[in-house]
């Protein structure tokens, strides 16, 4: 008997191990991405600091970074905040306002995602130039200081913000996805250093293309995760409405406004289990899948895909 308990807490801490593994990895890979394109900003503007003879207004470099920082984890404790105050409200109502924020939320890191993805792809190319002539005005004003503060500050929340978000759309909690968000953000402060204060060539356009795919696919999954928060955030709100607004349901698994299911593997490929969690936490991956989830993820998976793949076309990173 004592080994079958034995094994049995064996199983369970094996699941919560990939669980929480898993929930870092996306974590780490936005982080990463979003984090480098920071460095970049920041490294462009200390060479352009220092080729001007300029390097004393590298504080207010640093000040940014850190006010930056700082910001964006105000906005994630702020968003936390809220959820646990939803949370503790009558129950049908906390599933209700829950569910709707985290797919408005998801929504709004899809987009924000979706365009610095295409944006950042699309400007590449003369972002070195355009730094160069920000931070040239900068320095010639007479506020030079405040105005690097500004600019660099502005560079760092754009990117926190990103990464805020999504944390905030898939609700993930607990010290091992801040351990994810902490090494991504590590990691692009080696690659910023590697390439401006060592001088080692990394192939950028390569990087970009390759994390660009790879964060196409993670908001796919996004899609996935805020289609089924809205649905049942409709589903909630019609019990609590007393409102008929649901299709009837005609299988033990069911959404409100998705359709039936078109997928079900969960008795052969368990996405609460390894290997199928680390799909899930990464693309979204779901051993049961509706229809409108399906419609969904296809969707944007192909036209952010052709957006992306077109604004790749002679484009590259200038570093």
């Amino acid at each position: 008997m004592q080994k079958e308990f034995d094994s049995l807490g064996l199983n369970i801490y094996r699941e919560n191990l990939d669980m929480d593994f898993s929930s870092a990895l996306p974590i780490f890979a936005i982080t990463l991405r979003e984090g480098v394109e920071a460095a970049l900003v920041v490294g462009i503007v200390m060479a352009y600091l220092k080729k001007a003879d300029r390097s004393v207004l590298n504080p207010w470099v640093f000040g940014g970074i850190g006010t930056g920082l700082l910001a964006s984890v105000a906005v994630g404790i702020l968003l936390n905040w809220f959820f646990q105050r939803v949370e503790n409200t009558e129950p049908m109502q906390a599933a209700f306002y829950g569910q709707l924020w985290q797919g408005a939320l998801g929504i709004t890191a899809i987009a924000m995602l979706s365009w610095m993805l295409v944006w950042m792809t699309e400007n590449a190319k003369a972002l070195k130039g355009e730094i160069e002539g920000q931070i040239g005005k900068a320095i010639a004003n007479e506020n030079a200081g405040w105005a690097v503060f500004v600019l660099i500050l502005i560079a760092v929340l754009r990117e926190g913000f990103e990464v805020v978000i999504f944390i905030s759309a898939k609700l993930q909690t607990g010290i091992v996805p801040i351990v994810g968000a902490i090494a991504g953000l590590v990691s692009a402060v080696a690659i910023g250093i590697a390439l401006f204060q060592f001088g080692i060539r990394i192939n950028l356009k390569v990087f970009f293309q390759a994390m660009g795919i790879f964060l196409l696919l993670i908001v796919a999954g996004l899609v996935i995760s805020s289609m089924g928060h809205l649905d049942k955030a409709i589903a909630a709100y019609a019990e609590l409405s007393q409102i008929s607004i649901c299709f009837p349901a005609t299988t033990e698994f069911h959404s409100c406004l998705l359709g039936n299911l078109v997928w079900d593997v969960h008795d052969i490929f368990p996405d609460n289990q390894f290997p199928a969690i680390l799909l899930k936490a990464m693309f979204g991956f779901r051993d049961r899948l509706f229809l409108g989830q399906a419609i969904a993820y296809f969707t944007f998976l192909i036209s952010a895909g052709l957006l992306y793949f077109q604004s790749l076309k002679e484009k590259h990173v200038s570093a």
